[in-house]
């Protein structure tokens, strides 16, 4: 017989973004039910972000030791042991879980349900044996890997993101079909642990960033051995006794590579199945949850928030929405999400972050009256001191200087891409930044830098010469 919960607040996902607003709700004394089928911590801690970064500083890890003989130190032949950095991944992801698991989100007072969640009306959920009542919902139950329609992929053995860090074994040969942010993440993780690596991207790797940027990633990558093939066409997968092949089509011509291993990493699909969103009045397609500004689905009693809306797909995002809707359900305040000072990382070497609007996107939509300045690494005194000086910085503003974007692509770019994300939302103008007392040296300087370039034209003018001039004949 089922039992019958009535609540505040059911949150559906216990992935970043619903765990953000379970935990926040029940501390601000809201009663919050979450459900979760799957494992607490979604798939950022178990499949995502988390293991990602981990198998990244693994390979960074053999990397360092093979380049260190430019620092006068020298190594032994690196030798890599893959099942133990997968251990490391593992070792991560079980140092996190407990901030997300179960037993804490009980402690807080929230009532945990692991089962799987359907609508049944607009206004009750059923979860294993019992049905919820709640005064509001929220749907945050992400992304998963997006498998394309390639012929004879049915027939071969492949990883996505949530298969791929139960590897333990190096592949001889792996081959990455998708030239994203997690294509390219795993392409060089892999390389520097041992592995072949081949990545296939039907159109440019890393589209949706500055390509004056990306040319910089695509350099290094294949500088480091991997394989790049862009602008190419996946056409079918087959199995041939214990290798894959995949035939692609580049430069109009038919190629036929062969691995040990096939990795998909061509976009990611919203978990919108089995959730009862007819019969909650919820409207959908394939892309996602449609929401408001503030939201709230079709039936405003129900929010949507993170992947599973179809929108930007980071965790930070999926946190900024949980903050959106607690001022919205718990405050009734009309708060409105504001993606203008966005940031986002490729987690690369070098890394690329950006934040606001790029060149392309600020000349398309404000016309030529913009300003773009740059700094190079080659000019900051830490990257010069570390021995890795590739990459730069690239701030876009109005004529006036109001700060629209910012990329950077370099050594440590997503720790450096904060103080642009608060001056994008702060509405700051770049002299906000050229004025900063930035230690020294810090690969940090290169935001002053690239700040006071903005002012070289009018300083060092011949205006600027003749004003002095004067101003010093009464000094």
């Amino acid at each position: 017989m089922n039992k019958t919960i009535k609540t505040d607040i059911c949150v559906i996902g216990a992935g970043s973004g619903g765990l953000s607003i379970a935990a926040g709700a029940v501390q601000m004394g809201a009663d919050v039910v979450l459900i979760e089928k799957g494992k607490m911590g979604g798939d950022c801690l178990n499949t995502g972000c988390v293991p990602s970064k981990s198998l990244l500083a693994a390979g960074h890890a053999a990397e360092n030791a093979r380049t260190a003989e430019r620092f006068g130190v020298f190594t032994n032949p690196v030798e890599v042991d893959f099942a133990k950095a997968i251990d490391h991944v593992h070792s991560v992801i079980a140092g996190i879980a407990p901030h997300d698991s179960v037993e804490r989100f009980e402690e807080l007072g929230c009532t945990v349900i692991q089962a799987e969640a359907q609508f049944t009306s607009p206004t009750e959920v059923i979860a294993g044996d019992t049905i919820i009542h709640a005064k509001r919902f929220v749907i945050a139950t992400g992304s998963r890997a997006a498998v394309p329609p390639t012929p004879g992929l049915e027939n071969v053995g492949y990883f996505t993101n949530e298969t791929i860090f139960e590897n333990r074994a190096c592949p001889d040969h792996l081959i990455i079909i998708g030239g994203g942010p997690i294509g390219l993440e795993m392409a060089q993780a892999h390389q520097k642990l041992g592995a072949k690596v081949t990545v296939i991207e039907m159109v440019n790797i890393l589209p949706k960033d500055d390509p004056e940027m990306v040319a910089v990633v695509r350099d290094n990558i294949t500088a480091g051995g991997i394989t790049l093939y862009e602008q190419t066409k996946t056409k079918e997968v087959r199995k041939t006794g214990d290798q894959i092949q995949v035939v692609v089509e580049h430069n109009g011509i038919e190629i036929t590579l062969e691995g040990s291993h096939l990795l998909l990493a061509t976009g990611r699909k919203a978990n919108v199945e089995n959730l009862g969103l007819d019969k909650a009045g919820v409207n959908y397609d394939r892309s996602g949850i449609a929401v408001d500004p503030r939201l709230r689905t079709s039936n405003h009693k129900i929010f949507a928030i993170g992947d599973v809306t179809g929108g930007l797909q980071f965790t930070h995002m999926a946190g900024y929405d949980a903050g959106i809707v607690i001022r919205n359900a718990l405050f009734r305040l009309p708060s409105k999400v504001n993606h203008t000072a966005v940031p986002w990382v490729t987690y690369t070497n070098p890394e690329l972050a950006q934040v606001g609007m790029n060149e392309a996107t600020a000349r398309r939509e404000i016309g030529d009256d913009i300003r773009v300045v740059k700094w190079d690494y080659a000019e900051n005194d830490r990257a010069r001191a570390e021995g890795d000086t590739t990459g730069f910085i690239k701030v876009i503003t109005t004529r006036k200087g109001r700060i629209l974007g910012a990329g950077i692509v370099g050594r440590q770019a997503g720790e450096l891409i904060g103080v642009w994300t608060l001056a994008i939302s702060k509405k700051m103008k770049i002299g906000a930044i050229a004025g900063m007392i930035m230690p020294y040296p810090t690969l940090g300087e290169i935001s002053k830098r690239a700040a006071g370039a903005w002012y070289t034209p009018s300083l060092f003018s011949d205006k600027t010469r003749k004003l002095v001039r004067f101003l010093l004949k009464f000094a």
